[in-house]
C-alpha cells in the first residue's frame, strides 16, 4: 500500500512576528504567533483538508482512500530547532 505523507513548514515572519505555514495541502493556510499554537492548528484542521481536497472516489487523479494513510511531517525553521 503506497503512503502519502503531506509536508507542512512553518516559518517565521520577522517582520509580522508571526508563523505561517508553507504545505502541500491544498487550502492550508496557518498564520499564528506561537509554535505551539500553530501545531494545535495544524492537527485541527490538515485532517479535514487531506480528506476535503485530496480524496475523491470519482477522479483518478486524486489520492485514493485506499493509498491515504494520514502523516505529518512539520519543518520547523532552522533558528527555532537550536
Amino acid at each position: 500500500m503506497a503512503r502519502h505523507i503531506f509536508t507542512i513548514q512553518a516559518l517565521w515572519d520577522e517582520e509580522a512576528k508571526v508563523f505561517y505555514s508553507e504545505s502541500d495541502i491544498d487550502g492550508l493556510h496557518v498564520e499564528t504567533e506561537s509554535l505551539e499554537e500553530f501545531e494545535e492548528v495544524i492537527m485541527d484542521l490538515a485532517p479535514d483538508l487531506i480528506l476535503a481536497n485530496h480524496f475523491s472516489h470519482r477522479d483518478n487523479s486524486k489520492i485514493s482512500l485506499a493509498d491515504m494513510i494520514p502523516a505529518f511531517s512539520l519543518r520547523l525553521p532552522q533558528e527555532i530547532r537550536t
